[in-house]
């Protein structure tokens, strides 16, 4: 149901060592959540305060109905990327042009979730303006945050994460194992020495040692992989040595700093050259990153060669400076957010390397990113998915070097337009508009990359109040392009103009559009997977017109076309239209079949938009094959879907007419309390689980019946509406948008949404679907 269905989605990452027991801690940080909506663990870089809120998070979300989200901070630089990230980790997919933080809290306000930010310490503005929209937008989310600095919001409870507690090494150690610093040392030098455990002739030097290192958690794990070589007496000899250099040389810095710096300077030293220089070039790549590209990065085919890159990498991994981990496409490796500091630190003692390597890591980035395009209209999608998903950061820093660093601009340009393809199939459409916005305004010169950029920034308008200015972007790429000569481009403009005139309801117009393009066919350069959504958009323009039988014709012939090259994107809609044509056709069994299809193939690369359509779809197919149960439960799982794009489905007509046509008949049948409990059983299944009941693989209980809900039959059927409350409702049943309203009634939008949240309020309900269904219901 629009907003607040249970949906336990946890996205924590993946621990690949043991948790070093922090009892305390863990138990004084769900007690701060069961209190207070955001709670920030502080403490020194190398305290644990990541793993803590992991475990904190684990432990309390079943407290949460819509899950547990992680945003993971410590790749993103742009403030403005903040409430981008945070929707990216929410799945939100949200098209319009409202500022980003806006559009996000009206996408959560149902929600019952926790929120934790990672990592906030240099984003502290953004992400308190983020906190804080969330406390004040919303009820049901709690945000945990982990920083070395507070927030600074007075609603803001703190958690002081220390160093591991040490025993005095000259005191009783009998009972040693109890303290969590030596059972780290222990647990991580076991996994270098096997066999290596605590005992009372080596309990005073580890003891000795861990204090040295002031239980500071990654000190204590760098030291601890030297016992590969080394002794604990050694270890603490050498560490003494290291740590009264430091010292010597800056007796202003903190404790705590120090320390961490002699243990992180030690370990820098014991690797060789060629380890010290894949650290350093490899601290500019954000969050993980495979082999291939460690070696793009990190060779420069002078001081350090392609093979002798993994040779490094593996010796960093063997050092603990390097985390391996499992990626979609095989191993990946991550440096720690402090060693990667460090990493680039070491760079400002090199004039220009560390902007070398950041060239060379956007260069990578734009290779990969021209290989995914070259590859999408083909048998690897989901491949290609993952891997982007996973290159997320990377992909970030690349844009945003090229467009920070002189005379890099165009390059820039260039990269944010290749990845058209991941901005529009892959449900990043805000993020691709944020760069896409940013390049533009860099690079105003008449170019190729910028009339590219122009039909992509069209392309990505979802909103009815943005579709506007996406058809003259998309015109103005078109006319650009001609002027340069470049047909490809002008096509793809051409098609982009073409949907935004079908979105606006121009069916005729867009009709006469795709018939044009189809009968001109392929011009050099322009992409397949453009050709075959000419085709898509000629037979989806047909089949509203009721002139069934073409669109059959147009989706066998593009059907063949993606079969051929193994592709599944298009595809999907392929099968989406056949789908829809068919229910003109009223053949409501084949309709059925055909959109199952689309479905199984639109969860293979996360295509939401289309789960969503073709959700609504199945709807009205089980409404009209008499399932009526099915139906209530798909309209649920389908609003559920909706929720995270755009729950008003744009201001569409056509599709909100689909939707509403189920409701009603289902409702009309079953009766208004079955049909909500069937709504609401929709409603708790997530995506995979929505589309694995809808093709048949998954089954839905439904929840118990324990009384009637709040907007089930009793209190709605008694509330009477004032006259203006009763002309709003109509206008929500429609399918309009607050300021659509206010427009219409030509009152301030302030004053429409005023109208409906009272409306709510007088019903009992929670969204405006259920408005609709109460208006539909009414006549």
């Amino acid at each position: 149901m629009g907003g607040s269905a249970p949906r336990r989605d946890r996205h924590l990452p993946v621990e690949t060592t043991s948790f070093v027991d922090r009892r305390g801690e863990l138990t004084e940080g769900r007690e701060l959540l069961a209190r207070a909506r955001l709670v920030t663990l502080t403490g020194p870089g190398g305290v644990g305060k990541t793993r803590l809120a992991a475990r904190i998070a684990a432990r309390v979300e079943r407290g949460f109905a819509d899950g547990v989200r992680l945003v993971q901070l410590a790749g993103l630089h742009d403030p403005a990327l903040v409430p981008v990230a945070a929707a990216d980790a929410l799945g939100l997919h949200d098209h319009s042009c409202r500022p980003p933080l806006d559009a996000l809290i009206e996408q959560v306000r149902d929600r019952r979730l926790l929120l934790v930010l990672d990592n906030c310490e240099h984003l502290l503005g953004a992400c308190a303006e983020l906190a804080a929209a969330l406390l004040h937008g919303t009820t049901g989310i709690r945000v945990l945050t982990t920083s070395r600095h507070r927030l600074g919001l007075t609603e803001e409870h703190l958690l002081e994460v220390r160093p591991l507690p040490v025993p005095d090494p000259d005191g009783d150690l009998s009972d040693a194992e109890g303290y969590p610093a030596l059972a780290l040392f222990a647990d991580r030098a076991a996994a270098v020495v096997p066999g290596f455990r605590l005992t009372a002739a080596n309990r005073p030097a580890v003891a000795r040692l861990c204090r040295r290192l002031d239980g500071l958690p990654l000190a204590i794990e760098l030291a601890a992989v030297r016992m590969r070589v080394l002794g604990v007496e050694q270890l603490l000899e050498r560490l003494d040595d290291r740590y009264r250099l430091l010292t010597a040389g800056s007796s202003a810095a903190l404790p705590r700093h120090q320390t961490l710096r002699a243990a992180v300077d030690w370990s820098h030293e014991l690797c060789t050259e060629q380890e010290q220089l894949v650290w350093a070039r490899a601290s500019v790549l954000a969050g993980s990153f495979d082999a291939r590209t460690a070696e793009a990065v990190c060779a420069d085919g002078e001081r350090v060669a392609s093979h002798e890159v993994l040779e490094a990498v593996a010796g960093l991994v063997d050092k603990s400076v390097l985390s391996r981990e499992e990626g979609p496409d095989g191993v990946r490796f991550r440096l720690l957010d402090t060693l990667r500091h460090y990493g680039l630190d070491r760079f400002g003692r090199r004039d220009g390397e560390e902007a070398a390597a950041r060239r060379r890591q956007r260069d990578w980035m734009q290779r990969r990113a021209a290989e995914s395009e070259r590859a999408w209209f083909g048998p690897g999608q989901r491949e290609i998915v993952s891997r982007l998903r996973a290159d997320q950061d990377s992909l970030r820093a690349a844009l945003d070097f090229s467009l920070t660093e002189p005379g890099e601009e165009l390059a820039g340009l260039r990269l944010a337009g290749t990845l058209w393809f991941y901005w529009h199939a892959c449900g990043a459409p805000r993020e691709g508009r944020y760069w896409l916005e940013r390049a533009l305004t860099a690079c105003p010169g008449p170019t190729r990359e910028r009339a590219r950029a122009l039909w992509i920034a069209g392309l990505l308008a979802g909103s009815q109040e943005d579709l506007t200015s996406g058809r003259r972007r998309a015109e103005e790429a078109r006319d650009l392009a001609r002027s340069l000569g470049d047909e490809a481009e002008a096509a793809h403009a051409e098609y982009v103009i073409g949907v935004l005139r079908l979105f606006n309801d121009d069916l005729t117009g867009a009709l006469e559009h795709f018939r044009a393009t189809v009968a001109r066919g392929r011009v050099p350069g322009q992409h397949l997977s453009m050709v075959g959504l000419d085709r898509v958009e000629l037979a989806c323009a047909l089949g509203f017109l009721g002139r069934a039988d073409e669109a059959v014709a147009v989706c066998v012939e593009t059907r063949r076309l993606c079969e051929e090259h193994g592709e599944e994107w298009v595809l999907s809609y392929v099968q989406r239209m056949l789908a829809l044509a068919h229910s003109v056709k009223r053949d409501w069994e084949r309709a059925e079949r055909h959109a199952q299809d689309a479905l199984r193939l639109k969860l293979a690369v996360r295509d939401v938009i289309g789960i969503g359509l073709t959700l609504d779809l199945l709807a009205q197919t089980a409404a009209r094959l008499g399932a009526f149960e099915r139906a209530a439960v798909l309209v649920g799982g389908s609003d559920r879907v909706w929720a995270d794009v755009d729950r008003f489905r744009w201001g569409s007509q056509a599709l909100g007419a689909t939707r509403l046509e189920s409701e009603s008949r289902a409702r009309e049948v079953l009766g208004a309390a079955a049909f909500e409990r069937s709504y609401r059983c929709g409603g708790s299944l997530g995506l995979a689980r929505a589309v694995g009941y809808a093709v048949g693989e998954e089954t839905a209980e439904r929840p118990p019946a324990q009384g009637a809900p709040p907007h089930a039959e009793g209190p709605a059927d008694a509330v009477r509406l004032t006259r203006r409350e009763s002309e709003v409702a109509q206008l929500v049943a429609l399918g309009l948008a607050n300021q659509q309203i206010a427009d219409r009634l030509v009152i301030a939008r302030r004053t429409a949404e005023g109208h409906v949240e009272r409306i709510l309020s007088k019903l009992g309900f929670s969204n405006r679907s259920q408005i609709a269904a109460w208006v539909t219901a009414q006549r």
